[in-house]
């Protein structure tokens, strides 16, 4: 995703917090915006390590909701 619309740790912080309550395609742009954020280092290192831990808690929820028992990989 390329933009040119700066959008704040605080608010990439927050998008993961809806992440069950978007599209597919929504998802994937805060996703996207967070590993950005990830990637700055001009972003304060705890900020990048809470955006982390909720990206990190948001794949796992990913995981589980979209693998079951009977799927393979």
């Amino acid at each position: 995703m390329e933009s040119n619309v700066l959008v704040s740790p605080e608010t990439v912080y927050e998008n993961l917090n809806q992440l069950d309550q978007v599209d597919l395609t929504t998802s994937a742009e805060y996703r996207e915006m967070a590993q950005e954020v990830l990637a700055d280092t001009h972003v304060n290192r705890d900020v990048r390590e809470a955006i982390a831990d909720r990206l990190n808690q948001a794949n796992q929820q990913l995981i589980n909701t979209t693998v079951s028992k009977t799927d393979s990989y």
